[in-house]
């Protein structure tokens, strides 16, 4: 086999703002998705209407339209809407792609994606970076990690998707998903010539209790307490709002107290801290 096929999920919640110049970009791409299903979950604009424009247009596109609770909390809300539109692929694709709709692709972005899993078997996952509009200029999103893909884009091979088992629909999925990944021997690649646009700021419309997500995360994976705390003084400092750490301290010492269940099994949360000691270590070392 020379090529593989890929097929797209974007969960969307009122993006009347964005949503067009991803599905256009999607159209433009030198290779095109066997499927796209968007998931218009609980919009109150008009996203649906403008997805409805390219289904008349594109037969690969597809809307379906679901009512779950308003609340936007990190995690939940969009991985709930992804996993509806799962069933609609029927199965139909070696690579899965969970995309925002808030994003702008190179037009030879899944051409590359699909090169990047034909070089290499045992590469679980592929995706580019981000990039956001500061002073009329494109510029790398300081959340950016070279070794992770945000889970605004993220492409995986069927095989790694299934053996991780799919998304949880909590805050910390687009880590635990990469953690698992490794634990099982697939590789995660970034391609940092892939500029993606990414029309909105991260966490936008993360509501007051969002604060608190992140630290629990932490818990469920695994991390530990001093992981947790040099884990989440690096993301306060990448934000530019010191005092998130004590939130985050905060979540998951609450998380601990209430015997949260954790994302991870005993097995993979030994190998998960000793991955994130290894890195650290590398780092200043």
């Amino acid at each position: 086999m020379n090529t593989l096929s890929y097929s797209l999920v974007i969960p969307a919640h009122n993006e009347e703002l964005y949503i067009a110049q991803t599905l256009q970009s999607v159209v433009n791409q030198t290779v095109l998705p066997t499927k796209v299903v968007v998931i218009d979950d609980h919009s109150t604009d008009e996203t649906a209407q403008l997805v409805k424009i390219f289904v008349e247009k594109y037969s690969f596109i597809e809307l379906l339209q679901i009512q779950s609770g308003a609340e936007h909390l990190p995690g939940s809300k969009v991985i709930q809407a992804f996993n509806k539109g799962l069933p609609l692929l029927q199965n139909n694709f070696d690579i899965l792609v969970k995309l925002d709709a808030d994003l702008i692709l190179p037009t030879n972005y899944f051409e590359t994606i699909i090169q990047h899993f034909l070089a290499d078997k045992t590469v679980g996952m592929a995706g580019g970076f981000a990039y956001i509009e500061k002073n009329n200029e494109w510029i790398l999103e300081n959340l950016t990690d070279k070794t992770h893909i945000r889970g605004a884009f993220k492409a995986y091979r069927k095989a790694c998707f299934e053996q991780i088992g799919g998304l949880q629909p909590e805050m910390g999925w687009d880590t635990a998903d990469e953690l698992i990944a490794r634990f099982y021997g697939w590789k995660i690649v970034t391609n940092e010539n892939l500029h993606i646009k990414h029309l909105k700021p991260t966490g936008a419309n993360y509501n007051q209790a969002a604060r608190y997500k992140q630290g629990e995360a932490f818990y469920r994976l695994g991390y530990g307490w001093v992981l947790t705390s040099i884990a989440g003084l690096k993301l306060a400092f990448k934000k530019n709002k010191p005092l998130l750490f004590i939130d985050y301290l905060k979540g998951y010492w609450k998380a601990k107290q209430n015997h949260k269940p954790k994302l991870v099994t005993p097995e993979q949360e030994q190998f998960i801290r000793s991955y994130r000691w290894k890195k650290i270590k590398e780092k200043f070392f």
